[in-house]
């Protein structure tokens, strides 16, 4: 049994052993509500899914043969139910919950074929369904955590068969099917024991070559990520040595930080489609988790994980520091926090399975332990005090777990960081989080103080630690009271959070505990008491009391708003005072609240007398309650009353003019008492019955006073009295029972998890209510409640009053009262009972299942609520007719109709809002589940006994809110007849006038016809009328929209065709409600109603007969039909409606056998919509034909064509043809169509237009765009392929355009070219763009058709046409066209393997040569075409023709690289970089040695390889050159420099313009990620795009500029690497002194991205190379090289960091011996006293923030050579000035590691030498 479930209150816990039998009761009644002949019957189980979700939520104890019975039957459903979106939602929820719940005990085979189907058919094909984008997402989501939840479950062989599914989609990167295929990948590849075979080392290399091929693409890198984290978590027999330098290198370059003053994100990232993304979504950019988790999981003692480890958090550390904040600290956050939980997870399994004696060598020792927790320690060292808030938290709650695993390395941090933030009590943040640290590691300083004092005896010397701590505590506990301050609030929340946090580990408070010597407790409790009145005396009240009828009582300042931890720190107190010290605080407390009245402070005065109260009723109450309660009747006593109040009703015709008032200062302090009593006796239960008749008489005074504040206080008086007496709530939570087995004075803490039957712990005591506190609630009701009633029946029916103000007064107090007593006793008044459905009265309480729950003890009866139903009915007609502008009563009214009808609903928003719920995850009061301090591990979290007190307390609330909930719904129950008089009075009200009772009433509305769902259909068609009905006032629309358009109500439509029609019709009948309000409001509910569209019942279809009242589907649809043409002349909105409308009833019938004649009727009325005048209907229309051109007997199959067209004709016909074909052969109806598509292009000047669906964004408005689209066109994710060319622009084309005309084709055949023909030549040649888009798309349509006859329309005019686009001179419409040749050779199929019929012409006609006479525009045009369309090849499939297309364009290209115009050099380099990718992408597939023969065929001068020596040849050639030019420039005087290299010869330029390509290309390579196959030609080229940054040249220079930052993202492997060394090193000794200075600035990043793969070597050739460099002659050079150096040392090679340390001090300390025995005579070149400084600065910039012990020898004797000549001197002041600044934070602490005699030195250097002193 769970242990909140063995703690519920005895009467409750009696109960909850039934719900056993009960759920298997459940599981039989689900599945004979399904009947398998039936496929509709799912509908009926859902209404058991939340039932079921009950027994879940509750934790009952459940036979495991009924829940894996379920599990199997559900999972049957959710396949049987295919279409049916909604239900497989709801059953896919219910599953994952049970699946993840009860994993470890279920034994089950789960097939993943059928869950990849349901996706694939749901979200990934082109038929996707009518419904909402909403219901899909869900769907989604639903679907893939199921598919996440069986993996687990998936049979042996899985993993091979996923694998071989989806490797094939991952062959060509750079077409987007290949995320999908990541995506897949990671969602379904099993880790489980049966699939662990076919985790090989071969299959990890061909993964790590695979995740090389996208380089810089954040969805990539998480998906494979996210995959290996999984592998090395589960199988532990891999060996992972062998990958740890890849892994930890792609694990570096993942988080986008920015190194070396470059920018923090990638330059480019690959553009994935847009429902990729959202579909197979990742929160983080950076894949945090994964990382973490794989770093915790491969850690293993003895593997060089430890220092990778070590390295990367050297390399990360710097980021952390609050000063280099940035977009990417959230996911360095993430990853910290990641690390720290992944590491106490493995720790928790190691150590529970270590107890089964299965000790295994893999598992972390002590030492790995004490390694990592020291390397996680520099992140939280860095981390702690950062601006970032999210991140200090984690490293607090960070600390706390790392200090139960390793309390040596993380105590003394906290400790010496707490007096440090005492010593500058300026930064008060700081101080803030030094506390929070030492709250959240309280227990563990107890546990190792105790731990080390036990050892004491034995050995002497480790007592000191022991007693450091204690002593921390101390300090902090006496410190604390200095932190409760007014005027800052969150540092007195972190105070109060510390002592509840330090009291809850102490077993009891007295002046003798032995746990803390120096602190007198009596002495500590007094100051702790002055502190907090003076704190509550200042306390500022947050807001001005509103005087209306919500201000609670506890509305209170920041010290209850803001955190739980003021009323909890008391309550702990109070809880383990000793009986004296409790007397003491008893007598003070009193003391302060009889001589104090503080209006500003009551929620914070009442919580302090209610812990009072709580920890000891008999003996607080008389001291602290009794004084108040009589000074307040004291006080009522001489004030006048109204007679309201329950004494009896006073004669109306006393009541004289003069109103009867109290002054304001005497109604203030009665409001406070009053309230402050309130609150203080919320737990006061039997102590209370003493007082009986002075609580009654108190109540009855407050309701009599004529002050309507006093009259609130008293209704709060009034439920807590009734609450404290009949409800159930724990005693004595606080006092401390279990006592910790090392150490008495401390409180054992306990996990719920470790709970059993066999050895039960101490429950808590419960309070029960007696005989006398129910008899006194009776009492108590009969006065405020049945007396009340008759009051109001008394003044609805007979006027009492003649004064209406008299009346309202009256009315108000009244229905105060029955409020208040309905409020305090909560479900404590039975339920109503429900009225049965077949005439058979069944007794409700032998429901069909049962929850155990009650919130107290009976009160009162059945009749009594019924007759208050029946009351408040009268009075609210009675209000609606006389007072109806009256929004406090109508307000009251609408509460009480909520406390009757809701049963339950209290009790459940107490529980949801909860005020001190989320205080109980507060790491403060957590014990993880690991703890080495005392060595005691459990399963789970613990905490102490009254946090888990606290927890049974709300699940009792919880389950009593829910007991009677679902009963009626399942059994055969029908609303009982009260229910329908309120939900009738809500439905009035719910249109009232004003807002806020419309809100109100909509709300309780909800509320009600949810629990009884077959009052539904009433409010739908009640409420649609208002829409009809022209005369209907603007509130009573704005009223009906808002309940409509709940879920509630959305959902319901789907079941029920009455009110399905019924609100479609009602909606498109509104448009006569004119203001805007309204329309905005009809506008919003359609627009949400599409969103939520879940299908239309399917009993609509045979409901022809049978049901009288349900209009005809046919019927519906040709009245939806007759509404949405333009001639009906509605407004455009609602004809854009009604065709949606269409729409979606025409796709919901598709699978309906009568719907054929509905779905050709649509199709050809949307077809002739594609003219309408109405832009938006138009677009409509074009979705639409995108769904239901279906059938496509025109399109040749891969079979058929070889046949000839004769076979062809006559097979078969599509269902639509006759009906299209008789529309479009109408004269002239294409031009009119293309023309006023033409007008939904938009060309915004500025080219901005944006790539959507539709390109409509600029002339709609949001709602409207809603209405028009369709969210998940899966169809408009054309192109297939990731756009990055920039050459093309922004093109306006639009797929779905396309994809219309491409099914019209297939749909009707040959005819529709015909007919397109003359309009399209027309269109094509038109002088406006938008005119030449639509051309554009529709000859892409016919181009991509595939229908039988193509090929000789091809022949006859389209090649033509093709001809004259490619040679026509308009500029502006290229992007367009371009796009619509990379349409019409696009692959087809889903991934886009298959080849189009056309393609093979289209690209010969591209690569026929020009004429010699056209214009640069044209040529770069033809290049711009021929690299969009070889984009779309597939080059792993590529058949002989293409391959030899490449290689001729291969050599036009080469030749052509000198061109003229830069226009073209561009579009070559682009090209160049697609067709050789292409090349080698085709070769790296191996195709029997087809390519040879092609190549040689050719008789060509380039094969495979000897392109690529080619151009490195030639480029080394070049760069000559261009740098001999340069240099050339540069000697001569500048008077004979013409502009713009105007003197360059021939020679010259060609060699720039040929480089210019060059580098274009290199650009492009990198940009359109596919540089993983031209990694060698790029390293080729590594040379010039660092020589040529600063050349003559201007264009030449801003290109190697591009080149240069793209290429520090670029990683390199293997062979290359060594490759990329060389060059960078021979760079680095270049003539050219700017050659050497880009190439330090590349080395920064180099050896950033590169340090885990480059050998020990490379890397000290590297470093030599660099230090050469700090004597080099020019000076940018020498301070260059120091700044890089600094660098260096900082990234992780410890050796060659202190050997270069070592000898830099050196040299330097030679060099000023020297100096000063010459006595300053400068012999030495300068160059190489600066080179001495420079390494100097470069070891001391090294290290910012920190103070390693070889730092102050370095600044001194840095700050020794400030005397020197020029660049010496000014290197030292700034590098000295850097020092100071970077550790002016903590320079109290760390001048301690100076002399006297160095801190004068650098006194000297500085400027301000007192800042030192």
């Amino acid at each position: 049994m769970h242990l909140y479930n063995a703690w519920l209150p005895p009467p409750v816990a009696e109960e909850s052993n039934k719900e056993r039998d009960s759920f298997s009761r459940v599981v039989s009644s689900v599945k004979n509500s399904y009947r398998s002949d039936d496929p509709d019957s799912v509908y009926a189980t859902l209404k058991w899914v939340s039932v079921i979700d009950l027994f879940i939520k509750a934790k009952s104890e459940v036979s495991m043969e009924d829940v894996s019975g379920l599990i199997e039957f559900g999972l049957e459903l959710f396949h049987v139910s295919e279409n049916k979106l909604y239900a497989q939602v709801r059953w896919g929820n219910i599953l994952v919950k049970l699946l993840n719940k009860y994993r470890k005990k279920l034994s089950l085979k789960v097939k993943w074929r059928p869950l990849y189907d349901t996706l694939i058919h749901t979200h990934f094909s082109r038929n996707t369904g009518p419904e909402g984008w909403r219901l899909r997402q869900r769907h989604f989501e639903a679907t893939t955590s199921l598919v996440r939840s069986c993996r687990k479950f998936f049979p042996p062989g899985s993993a091979v068969e996923i694998w071989s599914e989806f490797r094939s989609l991952l062959e060509n990167p750079w077409h987007n099917s290949s995320f999908e295929g990541s995506g897949f990948v990671r969602l379904f590849l099993p880790t489980n024991l049966d699939n662990q075979e076919f985790f090989t080392h071969d299959w990890i290399k061909e993964l790590m070559d695979l995740w090389d091929s996208i380089p810089n693409c954040q969805f990539w890198n998480s998906q494979w990520t996210a995959i290996i984290a999984r592998v090395v978590k589960n199988y532990r027999f891999i060996d992972w040595e062998s990958y740890l330098p890849t892994l930890f290198t792609r694990f570096l370059n993942m988080f986008e930080v920015p190194v070396a003053n470059g920018s923090g994100s990638y330059p480019f990232s690959v553009d994935v489609p847009r429902n990729t993304r959202f579909l197979f979504s990742n929160r983080t950019v950076t894949p945090a988790k994964g990382i973490a988790k794989s770093i915790v999981y491969l850690l293993k003692p003895g593997s060089s994980v430890l220092e990778h480890f070590e390295k990367l958090v050297n390399l990360l550390e710097q980021y952390y520091h609050p000063s280099n904040g940035g977009r990417w600290t959230y996911s360095l956050e993430r990853f910290l926090l990641h690390l720290v939980i992944s590491f106490q997870k493995r720790l928790q399994n190691e150590q529970l399975k270590v107890n089964k004696d299965r000790q295994d060598e893999q598992y972390l020792g002590k030492s790995e332990r004490h390694f990592f927790v020291k390397v996680v320690l520099k992140l939280i060292d860095r981390g702690q005090y950062s601006k970032n808030e999210h991140l200090s938290e984690t490293v607090a709650a960070a600390t706390s777990i790392l200090s139960y695993v390793e309390p040596s390395l993380i105590l003394p941090f906290v400790a010496s960081r707490f007096h440090m933030a005492l010593e500058t009590m300026t930064a008060t943040h700081q101080l803030q989080v030094a506390v929070m640290s030492v709250a959240f590691v309280g227990r563990s300083l107890f546990l190792e103080s105790l731990s080390t004092s036990t050892v004491k005896s034995i050995d002497i010397g480790s007592g000191e630690a022991g007693d450091e701590f204690i002593e921390l505590l101390m300090v902090s506990l006496s410190n604390a009271l200095l932190g409760m301050d007014a005027n800052d609030p969150p540092k007195t929340l972190a105070t109060m959070q510390l002592i509840g946090s330090i009291f809850s580990n102490m077993s009891s408070l007295d002046d003798e505990v032995s746990v803390m010597p120096m602190i007198r407790f009596s002495e500590w409790l007094d100051e702790f008491f002055c502190r907090l009145f003076s704190l509550l005396l200042h306390l500022e009240p947050s807001s001005v009391t509103n005087e209306g009828l919500h201000s609670s009582a506890t509305s209170g300042t920041f010290l209850v708003e803001d955190g739980p931890y003021y009323y909890c720190m008391l309550e702990i107190l109070f809880g383990r005072l000793s009986k004296p010290l409790y007397n003491q605080a008893l007598k003070k407390i009193s003391k302060f609240v009889k001589t104090n009245i503080l209006p500003g402070a009551i929620a914070e005065v009442g919580l302090l007398c209610c812990a009072c109260v709580y920890s000891n009723p008999e003996e607080a109450v008389t001291q602290l309650v009794e004084p108040i309660l009589l000074s307040v009747i004291s006080s009522l006593e001489g004030t006048p009353s109204t007679g309201f109040g329950g004494r009896g009703i006073c004669d109306a015709s006393v009541s004289t003019k003069a109103k009867p008032t109290i002054s304001p200062a005497l109604e203030t302090a009665i409001d406070y008492q009053l309230k402050i009593l309130s609150v203080a006796i919320s737990y006061g239960g039997p102590a209370l019955l003493r007082y009986k008749d002075q609580f009654k008489e108190a109540v009855v005074s407050a309701f009599e006073s004529p002050s309507w504040k006093v009259n609130g206080a008293g209704d709060h008086l009034l439920r807590s009295l009734l609450g404290s007496l009949v409800l159930y709530y724990p005693i004595d939570q606080y006092k401390c029972i279990l006592h910790h087995p090392n150490a008495t004075a401390l409180e054992e803490w306990i996990s719920s998890k470790d709970y059993s039957d066999d050895k039960p712990l101490v429950g808590p005591k419960w309070h029960i209510p007696s005989v006398e506190e129910v008899k006194f609630a009776n009492e108590l009701l009969d006065l405020h409640f049945r007396s009340a009633l008759d009051d109001l029946l008394r003044i609805c029916q007979t006027k009492v009053h003649s004064d209406p103000g008299d009346e309202k007064e009256h009315l108000k107090v009244t229905l105060l009262r029955i409020d208040s007593s309905l409020q305090g006793v909560l479900t404590c008044l039975p339920d109503f009972t429900p009225s049965s459905r077949n005439g058979t009265v069944e007794n409700p309480n032998h429901g069909s299942f049962l929850i155990a729950g009650a919130t107290g003890a009976t009160v009162g009866n059945t009749k009594l609520r019924e007759k208050a139903a029946e009351i408040i009915h009268a009075a609210c007609k009675y209000l609606l007719e006389k007072k109806s502008d009256d929004s406090i009563l109508l307000v009251l009214i609408i509460r009480i109709m909520d406390a009757l009808g809701n049963y339950g609903s209290m009790e459940y928003d107490e529980w949801a809002n909860h005020r001190q719920a989320w205080k109980l995850e507060s790491a403060a009061i957590i014990e993880p589940s690991i703890n080495f301090i005392v060595s005691a591990h459990s399963k789970g979290k613990r905490r102490p006994r009254w946090a888990l007190i606290d927890k049974a307390f709300m699940h009792n609330t919880w389950r009593s809110s829910q007991s009677s909930y679902h009963i009626f719904r399942t059994g055969n129950f029908g609303p009982p007849e009260h229910v329908n008089l309120l939900v009738d009075d809500l439905l009035n009200l719910s249109l009232h006038s004003y807002e806020t009772v419309r809100i109100l009433a909509g709300k309780y509305l909800l509320k009600m016809i949810k629990r009884w769902p077959s009052m539904i259909s009433k409010c739908v068609l009640s409420h649609t009328e208002n829409l009809r009905n022209p005369k209907a006032p603007e509130y009573a629309v704005l009223g009906s929209c808002a309940v409509l358009a709940t879920q509630t109500v959305l959902k319901h439509l789907t079941m029920d065709p009455k009110s399905f029609s019924s609100f479609i019709l009602g909606i498109l009948s509104s448009s006569h409600h004119e203001s805007l309000k309204t329309q905005k409001a009809i506008n919003e509910l359609f627009v949400k109603y599409n969103i939520h569209f879940a299908g239309v019942s399917r009993s609509y279809f045979k409901s022809s007969d049978n049901h009288v009242d349900a209009p005809d589907f046919a019927d519906l649809v040709s009245q939806i039909s007759s509404m949405s043409f333009d001639s009906m002349g509605l407004h455009w909105r609602y004809n854009l409606m009604a065709n949606r409308v269409l729409l979606l009833l025409a796709m919901a019938s598709r699978n309906d056998p009568s719907s054929s004649k509905i779905l050709s009727e649509t199709a050809g009325h949307f077809l002739k919509n594609l003219k309408s005048q109405l832009p938006q209907t138009r677009i409509l229309a074009i979705s639409a034909l995108n769904t239901l051109l279906k059938e496509s007997p025109y399109k040749l199959s891969d079979e058929k064509q070889s046949f000839s067209s004769e076979n062809l004709q006559g097979a078969r016909k599509s269902s639509l043809e006759g009906e299209l074909t008789q529309i479009f052969q109408e004269d002239g109806f294409f031009s009119e169509t293309l023309n006023s598509l033409s007008h939904v292009h938009i060309i915004s000047d500025t080219e901005s237009s944006s790539r959507g669906n539709h390109g409509n964004s600029s002339f709609q408005s949001l709602a409207d765009k809603s209405i028009t689209r369709f969210y998940f066109d899966f169809t408009s994710s054309w192109p297939r392929t990731p756009t990055w060319i920039s050459l093309l622009g922004s093109d306006t084309f639009y797929s779905n355009y396309a994809r219309i005309f491409k099914r019209l084709i297939q749909e009707c055949g040959m005819p529709v070219v015909m007919a397109l023909k003359s309009s399209l030549e027309e269109f094509s040649n038109a002088k406006e763009r938008s005119k030449q888009c639509v051309a554009a798309e529709a000859f892409a349509g016919i181009l991509h058709s595939d229908v039988n006859g193509i090929t000789e329309a091809w022949d006859n005019w389209m090649v033509v046409q093709l001809q004259n686009i490619i040679l026509a001179h308009s500029v502006e419409s290229i992007p367009e066209w371009t796009a619509c040749i990379r349409y019409a050779v696009t692959g087809k199929g889903k991934y886009g393997t298959r080849v189009p019929l056309l393609r093979q012409p289209v690209l010969d006609c591209l690569a026929a040569p020009l004429p010699g006479t056209v214009t640069t525009t044209v040529v770069a045009k033809r290049y711009a075409f021929l690299s969009a369309a070889l984009v779309e090849l597939s080059p792993q499939k590529m058949p002989l023709a293409e391959i030899q297309l490449h290689y001729r364009l291969l050599e036009e290209l080469l030749g052509n690289m000198c061109h003229s115009s830069a226009q073209v050099r561009e579009a070559i380099g682009v090209a160049l970089s697609v067709l050789c990718s292409n090349i080698r992408l085709y070769e790296s597939f191996d195709h029997d040695g087809s390519n040879e023969s092609a190549s040689k065929g050719l008789g060509n001068q380039f094969d495979g390889r000897s392109w690529v020596l080619f151009l490195k040849e030639r480029a080394s050639e070049v760069v000559m050159n261009i740098q001999n030019t340069t240099h050339s420039d540069s000697m001569e005087t500048p008077e004979n420099i013409t502009p713009e290299n105007g003197h360059l010869n021939g020679d010259s330029q060609a060699d720039v313009k040929w480089m210019e390509t060059l580098f274009h290309f290199i650009i492009s390579s990198l940009r359109s990620a596919r540089s993983s196959y031209l990694v060698d030609v790029i390293v080729g080229f590594l040379y010039p795009v660092i020589s040529l940054q600063e050349t003559s040249s201007k264009e030449l220079s801003t290109l190697a500029k591009a080149a240069f930052e793209l290429l520090k993202w670029r990683i390199f492997w293997g062979p290359h690497l060594q490759e990329a060394v060389s060059v960078i090193l021979s760079s680095a000794n270049d003539s050219n002194w700017r050659t050497r200075s880009a190439t330090l600035t590349y080395l920064r990043t180099f050896m950033y991205r590169h340090t885990f793969i480059l050998s020990i070597g490379e890397k000290q050739q590297i470093w030599r190379t660099v230090e050469k460099l700090l004597v080099d002659n020019q000076v940018e050079v020498r301070e260059h090289a120091a700044a890089v150096l600094a660098g260096l040392t900082k990234g992780g090679d410890e050796d060659l960091a202190k050997n270069f340390r070592d000898k830099a001090y050196k040299e330097a300390t030679d060099l000023q011996r020297k100096r000063k025995r010459r006595n300053l005579s400068s012999s030495q070149p300068i160059a190489s006293i600066h080179g001495a400084v420079l390494a100097l600065v470069a070891s001391v910039l090294s290290a910012p923030y920190d103070m390693p012990s070889w730092l102050p020898d370095h600044v001194t004797l840095l700050a020794r050579f400030a005397g020197e000549p020029a660049p010496v001197k000014s290197t030292v002041t700034k590098a000295v000035a850097e020092f100071r600044r970077t550790h002016a934070d903590t320079w109290n602490i760390q001048k301690d590691s100076f002399t006297e005699e160095q801190l004068e030195v650098l006194a000297d250097t500085s400027s301000s030498s007192s800042y030192f002193a």
